[in-house]
Formats: structure tokens, C-alpha cells, sequence
């Protein structure tokens, strides 16, 4: 079984409910979901004349292989209805794979680790909830050492159930 990190985020529809039912859809298809941050809402990034979104991340076991996890990211984002728009443009719901084990994968669709998970407060912080000690593969700094060298303040806490499992 591999350990995976999902970032989720949507600023489309009920974002709540839209982590939530990725988080569910993840969880019925082969992916046993161990823990989910709390989650938080963010500024957009890349397109900034758009809604704030809503951003978690969730830990899990699979026995999928990556390119089926993508897959099934894929298929979840449709089946939530997210369509494609301008790059890093509104969304239901976006499912990234964030980490894959100790894996470093480059191919034309997929990057594990995500390629620019170290300059996103908004992945950082929920994954520093989750798992602050964890370095990243190539790394020799812990998620909260990357953490500690950015601006969070775009990025606050929101009290509402965490996405539990």
C-alpha cells in the first residue's frame, strides 16, 4: 500500500459539500482516506477575478498505482461536474495528487510531488495540520520548515466540520 496526499479544492457550487463528496468518492474507489485537515479558505491564485476557495488536504492508503490514481482524480473532478475553463480558472472541485510514497514521477500529465506544492500556502497549511514533520522527497526541510518561510495570511481557517472519514 502506498501513503498519498490529496490536495482538494473548489470555489464553484457548495464547496463544503463538493470536498466532501470527493473525499467520499476517493474513499469508495480504492483509497482508504486516514486523515483530512481542516479547511480553509484561500484567495485564488493564477486568475484572481474569481471566488475564494475552499482547500483541504486528506492523507490515504491505496494499492492503486499512480496513473489510475490520476484516473480516478479525473473521473471524481467530472462526475462533480467540474468543466474546463482558463488555466487555474473557477472549479467544483479540483483533486490533486499531492505526494505518492517517497515517488518522483515526471511525465507529460502527471508530476508527483505536484510540482509547485512548495509556493502554495494553501496546500502548506492544511498539509502542516495534517502532517507538519513530513519531508518532502528531494527534500531536506519538513513541510513546516517550507511553511515557516512564506506569507500565510491569504489563507484562514474555517470553522466548519473537518472532512471526516
Amino acid at each position: 500500500m502506498a501513503t498519498v496526499y490529496f490536495g482538494l479544492g473548489a470555489n464553484l457550487g457548495d464547496r463544503a459539500a463538493n470536498l466532501r463528496a470527493a473525499c467520499r468518492r476517493l474513499q469508495e474507489s480504492g483509497v482508504r482516506i486516514e486523515r483530512c485537515s481542516s479547511l480553509y479558505e484561500t484567495e485564488p491564485w493564477g486568475v484572481a477575478e474569481q471566488p475564494r476557495y475552499l482547500n483541504a488536504v486528506c492523507r490515504g492508503e491505496t494499492a492503486l498505482p499512480p496513473r489510475a490514481l490520476l484516473a480516478l482524480a479525473k473521473d471524481i473532478e467530472r462526475d462533480l461536474q467540474r468543466t474546463p475553463t482558463v488555466r487555474y480558472g473557477p472549479r467544483t472541485i479540483d483533486v490533486d495528487i499531492l505526494l505518492y510514497d517517497d515517488l518522483r514521477l515526471e511525465t507529460r500529465d502527471l508530476t508527483i510531488p505536484h510540482p509547485r506544492l512548495s509556493e502554495r500556502p494553501f496546500v502548506l497549511v492544511p498539509l502542516a495540520e495534517i502532517a507538519p514533520d513530513l519531508r518532502l522527497p528531494g527534500s531536506d526541510r519538513s513541510v513546516r520548515e517550507l511553511l515557516g518561510e512564506m506569507d500565510t495570511g491569504g489563507v484562514v481557517r474555517v470553522e466548519a466540520p473537518k472532512l471526516d472519514v
